[in-house]
C-alpha cells in the first residue's frame, strides 16, 4: 500500500460552483518532491491541510477533519473504463492517489502512517457536491458516483510532518467497530435506516456526516419509521 501521487489544486474561477468567491481549487495536479501536511484549523476557518492546496469554499471543505482527501487509482481505472476517458491521478480532487488499498472498507477512526513522520485518520468518505459534478461534466454524476458506493476517504492530521508520492502507507491502528466509510457513506445517502448504526464511530467521524446521523438518531430512535 502506498502513495502513487500527492495533488494539489490552486484557485480558478468556475461557472459551475456555488462558493462565494466563484472559484475551486479541484483541479488538483501532482507534485513532486515532499508536501507538508498539518492540521489546517476548525471548520470553517481552516483549509486545506495539504501546503499549496486551495479550497475555496470553507462552508462545505477544509477544516480539521477533512484536512486530506484520498482516492485510489484502481478505482479511478474502473472510472475510466465506465467513462470512457483518461482520468489522471487528481482527477477527482484527491489530495493522494493511492494504490494497492480498498478504501471502502477502512474503518472509520483508523489511523495511517505514511512515510516515515505523517499519521492520518480516517473520519468518513467524500459526499459529492455540484463542484464536483460540475468538474467531471457527466450527466447524472452525482447519482452515478453515489450509487458506485466508493467516496474515497477524509482525513484529519494526527502527526504532522512530509509526504511524497512513493511513500509507504501502513493501517497502524484500528478502532473496536464495523463503521467502515463504504457502509457510513450508504447510510448517509441511500440506506437511512442504517443511520443510528454509524454512531457507533462517532468520536472518529467528520463533522457533516455526523450531524446527520445524530439528526436521524434523535428523530427516529433506532431508525424504524424513517425513510
Amino acid at each position: 500500500m502506498e502513495i502513487l501521487s500527492v495533488n494539489v489544486g490552486v484557485a480558478k474561477a468556475v461557472e459551475y460552483t456555488d462558493a462565494p468567491s466563484g472559484t475551486t481549487g479541484i483541479d488538483k495536479r501532482p507534485v513532486n518532491g515532499p508536501v507538508r501536511v498539518a492540521a489546517p484549523g476548525p471548520a470553517g476557518v481552516g483549509a486545506s491541510g495539504v501546503a499549496g492546496d486551495a479550497v475555496c469554499d470553507l462552508r462545505f471543505h477544509g477544516g480539521d477533519d477533512r484536512a486530506v482527501y484520498a482516492f485510489a487509482r484502481e478505482e479511478l481505472d474502473d472510472w475510466e473504463q465506465e467513462l470512457g476517458r483518461p482520468l489522471v491521478d487528481g482527477a477527482f480532487g484527491e489530495n493522494l492517489t493511492t494504490v494497492g488499498m480498498n478504501l471502502r472498507d477502512a474503518l472509520v477512526g483508523e489511523r495511517w502512517r505514511i512515510g516515515d513522520e505523517v499519521v492520518l485518520e480516517v473520519t468518513g468518505g467524500r459526499i459529492p457536491c455540484r463542484t464536483f459534478a460540475g468538474w467531471l461534466g457527466e450527466k447524472g454524476w452525482l447519482r452515478r458516483f453515489t450509487l458506485a458506493g466508493s467516496p474515497g476517504v477524509m482525513l484529519r492530521v494526527v502527526r504532522p510532518g512530509e509526504f511524497r508520492a512513493g511513500d509507504a502507507v501502513e493501517v497502524v491502528d484500528r478502532p473496536e467497530h464495523d463503521v467502515t466509510v463504504g457502509r457510513l457513506f450508504r447510510a448517509v445517502t441511500t440506506e437511512r435506516k442504517s443511520l443510528p448504526d454509524m454512531l457507533a464511530a462517532a468520536p472518529w467521524m467528520e463533522r457533516e456526516q455526523l450531524d446527520i446521523a445524530r439528526k436521524y438518531a434523535a428523530k427516529y430512535g433506532d431508525g424504524c419509521g424513517g425513510e
